[in-house]
């Protein structure tokens, strides 16, 4: 009976997550919808009503926890949560477009539903299906505040987890899973879009070169973000997602001793360096049946710069793929960001003066401006020491003003208010001094970031 159970808990799950693939007409949301129902019914067979609950971040039923699976669905338990669900429960009068809608409803986004959830339900005439809420403190709490940015970090930590392991299939010529890797995409763009900076000040450490695991999610990151901000359609932006994941394969056919190198590297070692791009570009021929054409592409193109100065050298001039464009800007803006063994930190400032003098030549001009447009100057999450002698961490950007964001004072902290200075309005008074390293002075506020009354 218990395997049942877990059958149509996996069933269910991989009900959600299709259903946010592909649209309720697609042959694979009906066939998911099928599948999952069927599955409930015959756990319900025996019972009049089963339980699904979420303890923690584990799924339960009764007394039993299951563990493996809980492991295995991660993104999916924080995407319930996040909604405030931490029960579902099933009647055995269940019928098949019952389920249909409230499917439907798991994935429709959440400030669209004005109603208590519950009452939600009953409008749609889902009579045999009940969700509990979450209770909890204020959105504005501690708690809630510190448990919000766990569930990213959670999420970003597994997304890495599964990101690395389709690396290594990939490495071994193995079967790639699509679709739990496109899964695992969408979860990064639906949950993770626009906290890049956040994630990489925390320095996610990941076993096997663990720097460039966090690098090409990171550069994934920043490509879908982008590509959302310049209006590319979802499956568009999924594509460039993936590609953006595979754009370093090649790397990790090189000796890691180079890669890693903390002094500068030899002409030989250099070109060895430069033939990953090739190196790369083959390996993901071999995927164009599951990943199509995009990632290959990228990894050919993603150094060859704007102006085809770069590399590799083709025997007649191609325009790079707008594709390759967005990331080759995405993977230098994270890998200046990044701290190395044979570079001092760069500041976010000193990072945007860099890539603006290759305007032109690596860069695409428009698509560059666009980029600084939407991260900012100082992006979201960076700690910075403004003129007044106070500590201030940026909470959001101004586009007309990428110089001059809005940042929250974290220090001295004010135990009766929340302080946010728009410093676009304030800068012939107030303006930023100097960037604080995450790695150094930076890192003994993090605990303010996220610890606000």
């Amino acid at each position: 009976m218990l395997e049942k159970i877990e059958n149509s808990f996996k069933d269910l799950i991989s009900a959600i997550q299709i259903a946010r693939l592909y649209p309720d007409w697609h042959p694979q949301f009906k066939k998911s919808i099928d599948k999952a129902y069927f599955s409930l019914k015959e756990a319900l067979k025996e019972r009049q009503e089963l339980v699904i609950g979420i303890i923690g971040e584990e799924l339960a039923f009764e007394k039993e926890i299951f563990f493996e699976l809980s492991k295995s669905v991660k993104p999916m338990i924080l995407y319930l949560k996040d909604r405030g669900i931490e029960r579902i429960v099933f009647y055995r009068g269940m019928e098949n477009e019952e389920l249909n809608k409230f499917i439907s409803f798991l994935i429709t986004p959440k400030e669209e539903i004005k109603i208590d959830a519950q009452d939600y339900l009953s409008f749609l005439g889902i009579k045999n299906i009940v969700i509990g809420k979450i209770k909890s403190s204020a959105d504005t709490s501690l708690a809630a505040k510190a448990g919000q940015f766990i569930n990213y970090l959670s999420l970003y930590e597994n997304s890495l987890d599964k990101i690395s392991d389709s690396v290594e299939t990939v490495l071994i010529e193995g079967e790639l899973d699509h679709l739990s890797l496109r899964l695992t995409i969408n979860d990064v763009m639906e949950n993770l879009l626009g906290r890049h900076q956040e994630f990489l000040n925390f320095a996610v450490i990941k076993r096997y070169d663990f720097r460039t695991f966090t690098h090409i999610l990171n550069v994934s990151i920043l490509s879908m973000y982008l590509s959302s901000k310049l209006g590319f359609a979802k499956s568009e932006i999924l594509d460039i997602g993936a590609a953006a994941l595979f754009h370093d394969i090649g790397k990790i056919y090189v000796s890691r001793k180079i890669i890693q190198k903390p002094s500068l590297l030899s002409e030989e070692e250099f070109a060895k360096i430069k033939s990953h791009v090739i190196i790369g570009a083959e390996v993901m021929l071999k995927y164009i049946d599951t990943l199509g054409i995009l990632p290959a592409v990228v990894c050919f193109e993603h150094h060859l710069k704007y102006d085809l100065s770069g590399y590799p050298k083709l025997a007649f001039a191609q325009k790079p793929h707008i594709a390759s464009l967005i990331v080759s800007i995405c993977d230098v803006y994270d890998a200046l960001s990044q701290k190395r063994g044979y570079k001092n930190d760069y500041s976010p400032e000193m990072i945007y003066e860099i890539m603006m003098r290759e305007k032109g030549t690596a860069f695409e001009p428009q698509l560059l401006d666009k980029f600084f447009k939407i991260i900012g100057v100082w992006p979201i999450g960076t700690i910075v020491a403004l003129n007044d002698g106070r500590i201030a961490v940026v909470r959001q950007e101004n586009e007309d003003d990428i110089f001059s964001p809005k940042v929250e004072v974290i220090s001295p902290p004010d135990p009766d208010k929340k302080e946010t200075i728009d410093l676009k309005a304030t800068k012939d008074k107030i303006k930023i001094e100097r960037f604080l390293s995450p790695f150094k002075e930076g890192k003994d506020y993090f605990s303010l970031i996220y610890h606000r009354p």
